[in-house]
Order: C-alpha cells, then structure tokens, then sequence
C-alpha cells in the first residue's frame, strides 16, 4: 500500500465522490479509479459500495478510514515538529472553542497571545462538535466541557466550576444566597438554543427534578441573554466564567442547589498530535488566565 493510494482513498472516502475528489486531488479520474481499484486489490476486499450513482464506504472502508485519519496525523505531526525546529517562535496554531459561554475566555487570551508571539498565526474556530474537529485535523486542540467520551483524544482538566441563576438586580431573588432549583423553574428562562453544551447541562438538571425547561426566548447572543436578564425580562443559568468575565454589577449571581448545576472543562487533543511550541505557549497563558480569573474550584 502506498502513501499516494491511501491518500487517493481519503479523498474519496471523504467526498463519497470519485469526480469531486479527483478534482480535488487535481487528477483525471479514470487514474482515481485505477488507483482504487489497485487498491482493493491489495486488500483483497472492496472500500466502496457502488450502488447507482450512489458511493458508500463498506465495513472494511470505515476501517481504513479511521487507520488512515491516524496515519495523516501522524505524518502532519512529524512535519510540524521537523518545521519547529527550524523557526522555533513561529507557526500556526487553530484553537476550537464552544461557542458561546467558552469563546469570550479564549477571546481574551489572543490579543495577549499575540502580543508576546507575532508570529505565530492563531486561528480561534467556534464550533459545537469540536471532538470531530480535533480527529479530522481540522483543530490543533480544543476548550470544551469534559468529560469526553473518544479514546483517541488526550484531555487535559482546566478547572470546575458552578453554573448559577443570573438575575436583575431589581429581581425578587437578587438579594439570596442560594435558592433550589425547583424553586425557580416556573421563572421566564433566557437562555442558550439546545444543542449547546452548556444549555445541554442545564436540561438535564432540570430532568432531575422532573420540571423541563420551558424558556421565553433562546438565543446564541451572549449580550442578548445578558440584556435581557438586567432589563428583568427573565432569568439565565450561567457559568461563573461568564458572568464574572463581563463583570455586570445589574445582574445578580445568585446560587443554585438541589441539584447544583456544575461542569468541568478541559482541554483536548489528538493522541498522535504533536504538541509544539505555539500550543505549548498557550496552554500556559491559558492555565495563567484561568488563576487570574479565579476559575479553579476551591
């Protein structure tokens, strides 16, 4: 099996296309075909399923799929690190971050991150599935809520912390300390769309005490959520990095218990991923940021 075969196949079993990958790969496809068929050959088992004008990976396909994901990663690694011993403060670096709650602490660390090293190129991408990022080489690494449940990555604890009700200051539960949870679940809820993480968390919660959330408004704006909440127009559930990175003395932080609402983050990446300078850099600006803000559970 050559590299430019196992390449070949990637493209197609990417595109699920012989024509678009072999434009891709900048070759005529009757090449890609042979090159495939050649392939299989090998084997001695066929990658695709041809069925009409349809293309699908077989059983065995997947398999050389995932080996092959691993492959190019390492490949890409050992350039990386080839690369960084040439221009040890230069580079890339492509950082993947929930959106929403998570995106404003990373956003915060790149000027900073800048500053110190101008010439290292950082790409900050926001995305809810970051896991699929991170296996596809699309992310060096990635700040999401752990644990996650994929044996090829590395996770990397950055710290706990609680989630707690955001209200106006003009609210009737802005002056408490802690309230239960089934207390404030006929509140009018401002808060993020389902298939954010953190809103995934707060479903749950509320699933406990057998009462689903019913929000007023849903939105992925954080300074929505926030306006709305110090106009009284109804109440949030945020993490404490949130709410104290923005630092609105309008909006109480009042404590949830029974359940409370707590998640931990981490940082993620690809086992075979070299780690290098650039990465290496942030992760300890990024562990500095997170003492100076007070982040880590005591």
């Amino acid at each position: 099996m050559e590299i430019r075969q196992l390449e070949y196949f990637m493209a197609v079993a990417k595109e699920l296309h012989f024509t678009r990958a072999s434009e891709q790969l900048g070759v005529t496809q009757p090449t890609l075909s042979h090159q495939i068929k050649a392939l299989e050959g090998e084997i001695g088992m066929p990658l695709f399923d041809r069925i009409g004008r349809r293309t699908s990976l077989t059983e065995v396909g997947h398999i050389l799929f995932k080996h092959g994901n691993q492959i190019f990663q390492s490949l890409q690694s050992a350039k990386e690190e080839l690369q960084e011993l040439q221009t040890l403060r230069s580079g890339k670096l492509s950082i993947g971050v929930l959106p929403g709650e998570l995106n404003r602490l990373v956003s915060t660390l790149l000027f900073a991150f800048h500053q110190k090293y101008p010439d290292i190129e950082v790409r900050m991408i926001g995305r809810d599935d970051v896991v699929s990022g991170i296996v596809q080489n699309e992310m060096d690494m990635a700040i999401t809520i752990v644990p996650v449940q994929d044996e090829r990555l590395e996770i990397v604890p950055l710290y706990e912390e609680e989630l707690f009700l955001a209200v106006s200051d003009q609210h009737p539960l802005a002056g408490k300390v802690s309230v239960p949870l089934d207390c404030v679940k006929d509140e009018s809820f401002i808060v993020f769309p389902k298939h954010y993480q953190c809103r995934m968390q707060i479903d749950a919660a509320f699933k406990l005490i057998d009462a689903p959330l019913r929000p007023i408004i849903e939105t992925d704006v954080t300074e929505s959520i926030l306006s709305l909440v110090q106009a009284n127009a109804g109440v949030s559930i945020l993490s404490k990095t949130l709410l104290h990175m923005w630092k609105n003395d309008r909006i109480a932080m009042v404590k949830i218990e029974n359940p409370p609402v707590r998640r931990s983050i981490g940082l993620i990446y690809h086992k075979e991923k070299y780690i290098g300078f650039a990465a290496q850099q942030f992760i300890n600006l990024l562990r500095q940021t997170i003492v100076d803000h007070d982040l880590i559970a005591k």
